[in-house]
């Protein structure tokens, strides 16, 4: 009982200096010091305000100030490895491209609706590159076939894909997709929610509704990144939650293991997106922050407008319930500014 005792004291005495000291990392990965306040940016939501009535449009800063925020500056070099039509038990079928980058080893992916959103890094021209080796590796238009023998020319749809002298793919409206804006969502791997059924969090939940979102539309792109548990990784994801079970939530559990806040990037995502040559979007996100991040600080992608993740339960009979969920939900719109409303009850 004096374990448990001591362990309540401490988590109280954190709670309070996580109140006082919020944390973020710095694009060199070291951890820095803010004051006062969790996000970027975020906005105070009024009583009165109403899920539709909350703002789709980006936050309006200034570039300086833009210029002054923990974004990335620079663009990380990527490179798409492979790509395949995935058919689903949705309905429409997906193109999953599995990226590698500079920055890290992880497979990040862009799950991506509409054969005709092309990677650029997928499509170049290698040197010694055969046409079998491009069909292989997903870089060809149309669709595959038994026999079929040229990967830059379709013979079902007759279309053909035309390239630089550098090998570059040349983008042209009758084979690669030129529509923008771009319905997007930039999502980050959660085992738990995704794989193990989690009511913790509403992450399974958020994939599972943007797939049904753009897969109505016909074209966008699920940006999937590797960066467990906000970016402390499943091992660390797992202590966080039993922190939760003693009383903080989901932003204390955090800082009370010495990690920020939110210690995710989305640099690889800005990269990704630019790649397939999506750089005007519509992203489904209720984290204001998330857009300034995608952004960055060139603003080398363009956010249109945000399209709100509602959770299914405020708004329909389905969707998780549980004390967990409404808890979690609760610190992200309390700490860190999601633009979400808490229905009425």
């Amino acid at each position: 009982m004096a374990k448990v005792r001591k362990t309540r004291l401490i988590t109280k005495e954190l709670y309070d200096r996580a109140e006082q000291e919020i944390y973020f990392k710095t694009e060199d990965g070291m951890l820095a010091e803010g004051n006062g306040d969790i996000s970027l940016l975020s906005p105070t939501i009024s009583s009165t305000d109403v899920v539709n009535n909350l703002p789709r449009k980006p936050p309006a800063i200034s570039d300086e100030l833009r210029k002054k925020l923990p974004i990335h500056g620079s663009v990380p070099k990527i490179r798409c490895v492979s790509r395949a039509r995935i058919p689903t038990t949705k309905g429409p079928e997906i193109f999953l491209h599995l990226y590698e980058n500079e920055l890290d080893s992880k497979e990040h992916l862009a799950i991506v609706f509409g054969e005709d959103i092309r990677s650029r890094t997928l499509f170049e021209q290698r040197p010694k590159d055969t046409q079998e080796e491009r069909m292989v590796r997903g870089a060809y238009v149309g669709r595959l076939f038994p026999g079929r023998i040229y990967a830059d020319e379709d013979e079902e749809s007759q279309k053909e894909l035309h390239f630089t002298e550098k090998g570059q793919l040349i983008r042209e409206p009758e084979t690669t997709y030129m529509g923008n804006p771009c319905p997007v969502r930039i999502h980050s791997e959660c085992y738990t929610g995704e794989t193990a059924w989690s009511a913790r969090c509403d992450c399974g939940e958020q994939l599972d509704e943007a797939g049904r979102i753009i897969g109505e539309t016909g074209h966008g792109c699920i940006v999937y990144l590797r960066q467990e548990g906000r970016g402390i990784g499943l091992g660390e994801k797992l202590k966080a939650y039993n922190l939760q079970d003693l009383g903080a939530d989901t932003i204390q559990a955090n800082l009370m293991l010495k990690h920020p806040a939110d210690a995710r990037s989305f640099s690889l995502a800005t990269a990704i997106l630019l790649d397939l040559g999506l750089s005007e979007i519509d992203l489904l996100t209720n984290n204001p922050d998330k857009i300034l991040a995608v952004e960055g600080k060139n603003q080398d992608i363009k956010v249109r407008q945000r399209i709100p993740m509602v959770p299914l339960a405020w708004t329909t009979e389905g969707g998780i319930k549980s004390k967990e969920i409404e808890g979690y939900l609760s610190a992200k719109i309390e700490h860190m500014g999601h633009l979400l409303e808490k229905p009425l009850h």
